[in-house]
């Protein structure tokens, strides 16, 4: 089946209720010819956590949103998901979820972790935007996939914003990528999917020796390769991070504001 504006595919998203990112920089992603998308998770709970968790437990339902839209892919936006959720009952629910939908369900975590998997990297630095202690939950869950962390920058959130996380700016972001700087590192992780991360890899795709990715680069990539049945590639994920194909798009943008 042929979309007018997806002829090479279609990309179900979604994303947390109050996140401002995880749309406008999928769209700077997607190249011509790949289209999303979105259907907003809601929850009503008090804490950060029990969000996440609420988000994690509501999958089932969140996809049926697209109902039979010809989508090639569905991807979860979120990290944080993951973290609380776990590993065990995070391959669970998307092996379900693909299954039920018959495409691939792709989380943001298990999209990263293929992009290290993929660079083969084992040592990895993180920059996390998250409150502390979501930041000690996440650290098991990257380690329990065999990567060592051997770095961890935590960005000072807004508590006094509309949400600690989404009103973080992206040049905060990038600053974090100084302090892993000389660590002899494989890989550097830029957390979240509500933190603007494009921006900072477009200006600083490396650290040393070692590549700079992020949450959100990780799922747009594991998800366009999806929809047009592509493997994970090393040499196409190193063009991606240089931003190859999606760079010049965010320039455009960055002028037009």
């Amino acid at each position: 089946m042929t979309v007018e504006y997806a002829p090479h595919g279609l990309i179900g998203v979604l994303t947390p209720q109050a996140n401002t990112t995880v749309e406008p920089e999928f769209w700077v992603m997607l190249p011509p010819g790949v289209a999303m998308i979105n259907a907003r998770m809601m929850s009503d709970k008090d804490t950060l956590e029990g969000r996440l968790l609420d988000y994690f437990e509501q999958l089932d339902t969140a996809v049926r949103q697209f109902h039979n839209a010809p989508v090639g892919a569905i991807a979860l936006g979120t990290t944080g998901a993951s973290y609380v959720a776990g590993i065990p009952r995070e391959r669970e629910a998307v092996a379900a979820l693909t299954k039920q939908t018959g495409v691939p369900f792709i989380t943001a975590g298990l999209a990263v972790v293929l992009a290290l998997n993929t660079l083969k990297a084992r040592r990895i630095g993180i920059v996390s935007p998250y409150p502390e202690a979501l930041t000690k939950t996440c650290i098991p869950y990257w380690e329990d996939h065999g990567f060592k962390v051997d770095g961890v920058v935590q960005i000072a959130n807004r508590p006094d914003q509309f949400h600690p996380i989404y009103s973080i700016a992206a040049a905060n972001a990038e600053q974090g990528l100084d302090e892993l700087e000389d660590m002899g590192l494989d890989a550097i992780v830029m957390l979240g999917t509500g933190m603007p991360t494009l921006g900072p890899i477009l200006d600083r795709p490396a650290v040393g020796d070692a590549p700079v990715m992020s949450c959100m680069l990780c799922l747009g990539w594991a998800s366009i390769d999806a929809v047009r049945g592509r493997q994970a590639d090393a040499d196409a994920l190193k063009a991606f991070i240089r931003a190859e194909g999606w760079g010049e798009r965010l320039r455009k943008r960055s002028v037009a504001v």
